[in-house]
């Protein structure tokens, strides 16, 4: 897919789709997580598609959960471009990467999600 295809309005539209098309039950306990967009990975991790950053729910304390900066989830925009065949494809990958990044959030390792399908 040609990067000049997707516009950032486009991408942003998708993302909001995908986030709609998150199932049901996902995004609770996750009402402390900041989502964003990058054009691009750090450089020495150019595939990376998301990555969530933050301590999991299942590592914290009950003393954890005030006055704590928002967990974030960042979605890299060029990567996922370049991984998806059509903008259909892309949103399924948006959500697929909203997702994963959420299970992180929830504590589910790379191994589990792939066991569940969204690794």
């Amino acid at each position: 897919m040609d990067l000049s295809e997707i516009s950032d309005e486009l991408f942003d539209r998708l993302v909001d789709e995908a986030l709609e098309d998150v199932p049901p039950g996902v995004l609770r306990h996750a009402d402390n997580v900041a989502f964003f967009v990058q054009d691009d990975p750090p450089p020495e991790t150019p595939e990376l598609l998301g990555v969530y950053d933050g301590v999991p729910l299942t590592e914290r304390d009950s003393g954890s959960f005030s006055f704590v900066p928002p967990d974030t989830i960042t979605l890299y925009k060029h990567p996922l471009i370049r991984f998806s065949e059509d903008a259909d494809h892309l949103r399924e990958e948006i959500l697929v990467t909203i997702v994963h990044e959420i299970a992180h959030h929830h504590g589910i390792e790379e191994d589990r999600l792939h066991e569940l399908g969204w690794g």
